[in-house]
């Protein structure tokens, strides 16, 4: 049996071979800067990309005298300020948007939302046979780029204004790659390029907890994205109710058994709908630019009452196993000594945060104030799998089925 210790966000980082992983003294180099601060990072990686970009306001001496500089492609914002528009480039509508991570639990509802609210949406998908066809169906464009690749990049970024990053790696791929290395690479690509606007999301409290890879690159990468020049927005998540439902819902229908800790973690979890709806409010208000806000649910949630709620609404009673933190933080510190084992201790290294008790919520009165969002709207996690289970039982009534189906989803 294989046991994932899942972060609020119901992200994995991935078991990967010792080829595909990053080597040792990466991951302390990583580390290391991390501490320094990443605006003396970015500021020396993306010098380049810093030059290039003043140089698009005319030649310079170097470039005069022959010395071979190009002048990269700059796009500007209909109705930019003087001194933006009196820079060469070609005007671009603000409505144009491009979602990375666009197939994903949310980069989907980012599609959608933002197709609903009028703008003109393109998605960078990788190539791959299944094709994302419901984008286009849904009226998206899609170009294919590879996240691992920096070179396939930048012509999905030509003509776009606001750029959307809801990427992430998936269990099967390198979370450093995908991550660390994709995400530095598609911030020079959007400086150099001339975006108005980048929104990254990352993770509440990732400052607070560098000893989980991930919350580490989270954090590194806010501080590459607000050395870039860029205006940027950095949205940090609490946790989503989507995976609960496959997590917690559906065993207590299907009298599974279930598997937790004995932490006092809290969550306030999200609709993916609503982290939507919160995003498209923050690309149309300017006070929304150059600012972090976490967006948190109305109330936060430990897992043994998510489970409660989920067995008061299945009518059934789960069948949960513990496992201490403890064992797993010792298991952590059996792993991390050998690098072969490494990626497990990664994974394994949230037990560090789970331990300390840690409550995964914010206050939401001024982030509403800035988005113009009425808190009402936010869809509670009561009432969220109140409608799934309402859904299911009902759809097993009409079907004649038993709770033990277990192709009812939504």
């Amino acid at each position: 049996t294989t046991l994932f210790v899942k972060h609020p966000l119901h992200v994995r980082s991935p078991i990967s071979s010792p080829e595909t992983s990053p080597p040792a003294d990466t991951r302390r180099d990583m580390a290391a800067v991390a501490e320094l601060g990443f605006r003396a990072a970015a500021a020396i990686s993306g010098a380049r990309v810093t030059g290039r970009a003043q140089a698009q306001g005319g030649a310079s001496a170097k470039h005069a005298k022959g010395g071979g500089i190009a002048r990269p492609l700059r796009c500007v914002a209909e109705g930019a300020t003087p001194a933006a528009a009196a820079t060469s480039g070609t005007p671009v509508r603000k409505t144009s948007m491009l979602i990375i991570g666009a197939t994903g639990t949310l980069g989907r509802q980012v599609v959608r939302r933002a197709l609903d609210e009028g703008y003109d949406v393109r998605c960078l998908v990788r190539p791959r046979q299944n094709p994302a066809d419901f984008l286009r169906d849904w009226g998206a464009t899609t170009v294919s780029g590879d996240l691992t690749k920096p070179e396939t990049l930048p012509a999905a970024f030509v003509g776009i204004h606001t750029v959307i990053d809801a990427s992430t790696a998936r269990p099967e791929e390198d979370t450093y790659v995908i991550d660390w290395k994709a995400k530095v690479a598609c911030i020079q690509t959007a400086a150099a390029m001339g975006i108005q606007r980048y929104v990254f999301y990352s993770v509440d409290k990732c400052e607070q907890h560098k000893e989980v890879p991930l919350m580490n690159m989270k954090f590194a990468v806010e501080e590459y994205l607000k050395a870039s020049g860029m205006n940027y927005t950095v949205l940090r998540l609490c946790g989503f109710m989507q995976p609960l439902i496959s997590g917690y819902a559906v065993p207590v229908l299907e009298e599974q058994p279930l598997w937790g800790t004995d932490d006092d973690t809290r969550t306030a979890y999200l609709d993916t709908q609503d982290v939507a709806k919160m995003t498209l409010a923050a690309c149309r208000r300017d006070e929304a630019t150059n600012k972090t806000m976490t967006l948190a649910g109305p109330k936060a949630y430990s897992v043994r009452e998510v489970i409660a709620i989920c067995e008061k609404l299945g009518g059934a009673e789960a069948q949960v196993n513990k496992v201490p933190v403890l064992a797993l933080k010792a298991t952590r510190a059996a792993t991390r000594f050998f690098q072969w084992t490494a990626p497990a201790a990664d994974r394994l290294a949230f037990a560090e945060v789970l331990a300390s008790g840690v409550k995964f919520d914010a206050p939401m009165e001024d982030t509403y104030a800035i988005l113009g969002m009425d808190p009402s709207e936010t869809t509670s996690l009561d009432s969220y799998l109140e409608e799934y289970f309402s859904k299911i039982l009902k759809k097993l009534k009409e079907v004649g089925g038993q709770s033990r189906q277990k192709d009812f989803y939504l």
